[in-house]
């Protein structure tokens, strides 16, 4: 089965922790997932510019290390991202911000991107959002 894991809360949330979980058991299983994409508050998991204090689970590092280990197509929504700060160099460059916080295995696009892959998908599964 082909999946799109759409994450719609930020890595501290018990939403962003299922959610990973999730794509773990489905690609163990032997599922494909066509992407991963990140939404609303789930655009912090994939800045560079969040710390996760010492004595709770560092989700945001744990989707990046998945996202890397199994080459995976993360798309963060821009529209999202721009709006809580989370900047690509060139974004950074085009609104003359000095901060960069999103970078590798990150991908910014719009919405479009979850409705073209949701089309190649069987199933798009959503967490998180209100």
């Amino acid at each position: 089965m082909k999946f799109v894991i759409a994450l719609f809360s930020a890595p501290h949330a018990p939403s962003a922790r299922r959610a990973l979980r999730f794509s773990e058991a489905a690609l163990a299983e032997g599922h494909e997932i066509v992407r991963v994409f990140f939404y609303r508050e789930g655009v912090y998991s994939a800045s560079q510019a969040v710390v996760t204090p010492q004595d709770e689970l560092d989700v945001a590092a744990q989707w990046r290390a998945f996202v890397t280990q199994h080459n995976l197509d993360a798309v963060v929504c821009i529209a999202a991202a721009l709006r809580r700060g989370v900047l690509n160099a060139e974004e950074a460059q085009r609104y003359e911000r000095q901060a960069v916080s999103l970078g590798a295995p990150w991908e910014l696009s719009g919405l479009g991107q979850l409705h073209e892959a949701a089309q190649q998908a069987d199933r798009l599964i959503c967490f998180g959002g209100d």
